[in-house]
């Protein structure tokens, strides 16, 4: 049996995954400004021996419903919301073991200095650090940056590309592992001649600098990618150490998860090396009976509206425009691909109506919602990672911290008793963790490999 990976789904933010149940007298939050409220939930996911809390992260606002940022203002879709790389080393000085993988925009930054703050974090978490690399899909995005609108869908990864190559550059190519010598006696703190220039001519980004920082734990973060279109797991499973993607049924997963190990094997690369999350969201309690009370109170505060404001967001398609009984059809946006298809084209076996969406997306987002007492409920997340072949979920909440409490004392032990989750943590940095002892750095035949500074 595959031991299940576990990620805390998270984003510096209210309400999340779950718009309208910020509301709820229960969840905290609304206090995503208070430092005590991460600091606490990053104990209780090592408690609970998650592997890591990825950050999710957007710029721009959710202004695609109705044409307007309104709704996303009196609902708290993903608006405000805070910078999450300033969280972790909060988090990671109360920690031991927990990953931390953060979102960053590659597409409105240059990628020297993202470089350094990746860096400095790897260096400050002790190896713990992951990016998840995403291109953007909001216009406000683009339009904040000073641009008239977000490059295309396929140009976007195509600037990605380009950009992975810079960073693997400065990353891996800019100092050898021995180059920071620390020589007090003759006072060297630095070899220059195993530090060098990193030159870079392409069609988006010139570079002619010396990388900021000396060697990190793991030199590269753990690379995350979270874009399930075709071209996407393209990018993925090139690059990629971890992926995310979502599909509200197992229908929906199994093709993306499939297509994504067969493109990493074309690449030379061993398909276990890319570890597979899809979202999930878990209600329970004691028993069956306390896990369909809870729904129901929280279905109280699920906000439909919210709920279609933030699927609008995510399409760059304006829901308001369509009746709640009308049926959901396929349109191609330049804005996320693949959240409109894992409702339409993706799964010929279901047709979804707009109201069928917002309630579906108004607890948990995209993926699927498990109500359910804790042995039904591990049952149920085993049968998913046999069906579907994903190594593992990245878990939203309906009401925090509580989902996330309920998780880790119901859940994970129930998930041990059959012997699919693991009863301590392994030693070393996040990479190692994940992939085993000796895996620090990334190997062969990873594209970042070639430019290390031997």
């Amino acid at each position: 049996m595959k031991e299940i990976r576990l990620n805390a789904f998270e984003m510096n933010t209210v309400g999340h995954q779950s718009p309208g149940l910020w509301a709820h007298p229960r969840d905290r939050s609304a206090d995503y400004t208070d430092l005590d409220y991460w600091t606490g939930l990053a104990k209780t996911l090592e408690r609970g021996l998650f592997d890591g809390l990825f950050l999710a992260d957007v710029l721009g606002v959710y202004d695609v419903y109705a044409g307007s940022p309104d709704a996303a203002l009196r609902h708290a879709v993903q608006l405000p919301v805070n910078d999450p790389l300033l969280l972790i080393p909060a988090m990671a000085a109360v920690t031991e073991h927990l990953g931390f993988g953060v979102t960053c925009t590659l597409s409105y930054e240059p990628p020297y200095p993202l470089a350094r703050r990746l860096s400095t974090l790897d260096h400050l978490t002790k190896g713990r650090a992951g990016w998840n690399i995403v291109t953007g899909y909001l216009n406000s995005a683009a339009t904040g940056m000073g641009m008239a609108v977000q490059p295309r869908h396929e140009q976007r990864y195509e600037i990605a590309e380009e950009y992975m190559q810079v960073m693997y550059k400065l990353w891996e190519g800019g100092w050898a592992d021995d180059a920071a010598r620390r020589d007090r006696q003759h006072r060297v703190f630095a070899d220059p001649a195993r530090v060098r220039r990193v030159t870079h001519e392409g069609e988006f980004y010139r570079v002619d600098a010396m990388h900021l920082c000396e060697p990190s734990p793991q030199r590269t973060p753990v690379l995350y990618q979270a874009g399930a279109s075709t071209r996407g797991r393209a990018f993925a499973a090139a690059h990629a150490e971890c992926v995310f993607i979502n599909g509200p049924n197992p229908h929906v997963v199994a093709p993306q998860v499939a297509d994504i190990r067969r493109r990493a094997a074309a690449n030379g690369r061993d398909p276990a090396d890319v570890q597979i999350y899809t979202l999930a969201t878990v209600i329970t309690g004691r028993d069956a009976a306390e896990a369909r009370a809870k729904h129901a109170e929280y279905r109280h505060y699920a906000d439909p509206e919210a709920a279609l404001t933030l699927f609008s967001g995510w399409t760059g398609v304006d829901f308001s425009r369509f009746k709640p009984d009308d049926e959901l059809r396929y349109i191609e946006t330049e804005a996320m691909r693949s959240a409109l298809a894992s409702f339409t084209s993706d799964d010929p076996n279901r047709i979804w109506t707009v109201r069928e969406l917002a309630e579906h997306v108004a607890i948990g987002g995209r993926g699927p919602l498990f109500v359910g007492a804790p042995d039904d409920i591990a049952e149920r997340l085993i049968a998913w990672v046999a069906e579907t072949d994903v190594d593992g979920f990245n878990l939203a909440y309906a009401v925090t911290p509580e989902s996330f409490e309920d998780f880790v004392t119901f859940i994970v032990p129930e998930l041990q008793r059959r012997g699919a989750f693991k009863h301590d943590y392994a030693p070393g940095t996040y990479r190692e963790k994940l992939f085993g002892p000796g895996r620090a750095h990334l190997a062969a035949p990873h594209p970042a490999v070639q430019h290390r500074f031997i």
